[in-house]
């Protein structure tokens, strides 16, 4: 078993000499394998439309009750211009303010524009973070998501400590064992997705209280990833959110960043909106980094996004993703039971299952395998090896925990979800 799961064709393996390999992340990666298998992004009506299992956005059409989707952007004359690398101070200050009605009412320490950083996406504003530390060990867990591995190799001033996650515990990880880690490691920073992508689960309530205690306590920076911080799951309530920025005590002074934006909690991805959120210096520091890295993000986009952060807004979309997407997570839970693909944990949050393939018949019983044949039926899935996140290669060659494991998306609509499991379903008495 080979401990990539990169895998490149003949016509990847020569470069020229001044540049190395750069590998792509892992939903890149099988987007591009179905695209030779006949996939076009955009075409899924039909019976004969192909079902991407593996997409890693939410369903972006409108949705029963939800307000109504933005269609058209006006761009004023001065919107040609650059916007500022940190972003335009208006729509700084709706986030600000945004978070401080939803998280933080009543609080002395409030959140101002000057906390805030906007980006032209999410990976630009992790990796305006990751420039911008400094020489420390920073801490990630397995499994987390893709895109991190790549991220966590090309800055080389922090040294990259995995944390192991067991399914056997549901990928639990109490606060004792946080503060083993950071004390036994000496962690700088712990970066995480919050829900996980790809497990689903969710540090939230008075366990997210004491991890950002247990962070200011020991002076170590959580940078919590919160994209699907509005996917969340069992918490109550017709718009359920969480935030780490609900515990945070001084804004200033906890170790506490925070990553979101318009691609998954307010369903636009192609806006390419996003932001940071932490305290002033470390807001400085992003957006120094930004000036070099990315220049900024979109002017006109920035500007149109400005009223989607209005509380009502926000809580009306939330509401609908909730009934839609806790309607479709039953859905794929039960079928992939149904199908014999153990899943370690339901999902709390985010819009995806991670489950175990080991005990599907021969052909289909790892990540690969599976991938392969369902591509053959028109199904796209991501293999769960990818998310065993191994920055520049540097564990031991050896096969991965979660080469039998697989990562499922509810993002798209219920149609095409009953579609796929029909198809996977087929598929495996096929091989039966």
């Amino acid at each position: 078993m080979r401990s990539e799961p990169i895998l490149r064709g003949p016509n990847e393996e020569k470069s020229l000499g001044a540049f190395r390999k750069v590998p792509r992340t892992g939903v890149i990666y099988v987007m591009g394998e179905a695209t030779k298998h006949g996939y076009r992004p955009g075409v899924d009506a039909g019976e004969d439309a192909w079902c991407n299992l593996g997409q890693g956005q939410p369903e972006t059409g409108p949705l029963p009750g939800a307000p109504p989707r933005c269609e058209a952007v006006t761009i004023a004359g001065d919107d040609q211009e650059y916007a500022p690398v940190a972003g335009l101070w208006e729509l700084r200050e709706a986030i600000a303010d945004f978070y401080n009605r939803a998280y933080r009412r009543g609080m002395p320490s409030r959140y101002s524009a000057e906390n805030v950083s906007v980006s032209g996406g999410g990976r630009a504003s992790l990796t305006r973070a990751a420039a911008a530390l400094g020489q420390i060990n920073l801490g990630h867990f397995l499994p987390d998501y893709t895109a991190y591995e790549e991220l966590l190799d090309v800055f080389r001033l922090f040294s990259p400590i995995p944390i192991l996650l067991e399914s056997e515990r549901g990928y639990a990880f109490s606060v004792g064992d946080l503060r083993r880690e950071i004390q036994g490691r000496g962690l700088g920073a712990i970066l995480t997705s919050n829900p996980c992508n790809p497990t689903g689960k969710h540090v939230r309530g008075e366990e997210l209280a004491a991890w950002v205690g247990t962070a200011r306590d020991l002076d170590c920076t959580m940078l919590f990833d919160e994209f699907y911080s509005h996917y969340v799951y069992g918490l109550g309530g017709p718009a359920p959110m969480e935030s780490a920025a609900r515990y945070v005590e001084d804004v200033d002074q906890d170790p506490v960043v925070i990553f979101d934006g318009l691609t998954k909690n307010w369903r636009y991805p192609g806006w390419r909106v996003t932001w940071t959120v932490g305290p002033r210096e470390v807001i400085d520091a992003v957006a120094s980094a930004g000036s070099f890295l990315d220049g900024g993000g979109s002017k006109p986009m920035q500007r149109a996004a400005v009223p989607l952060l209005d509380m009502e807004h926000v809580r009306a979309e939330t509401a609908a993703i909730q009934r839609t997407f806790s309607k479709k997570r039953d859905l794929m839970l039960e079928g992939l039971r149904k199908l014999g693909i153990q899943v370690d944990v339901a999902p709390e949050g985010t819009f995806y299952c991670f489950g175990s393939v080991a005990d599907l018949p021969p052909g289909l019983n790892d990540g690969h395998s599976f991938f392969r044949a369902a591509l053959e039926h028109r199904v796209i899935v991501v293999p769960g090896e990818f998310f065993d996140v191994n920055p520049g290669k540097r564990r031991a060659h050896r096969a991965s925990r979660f080469r039998h494991h697989v990562r499922f998306s509810f993002g798209p609509g219920e149609e095409s979800l009953t579609r796929a499991l029909g198809r996977l379903e087929k598929m495996i008495k096929s091989h039966a």
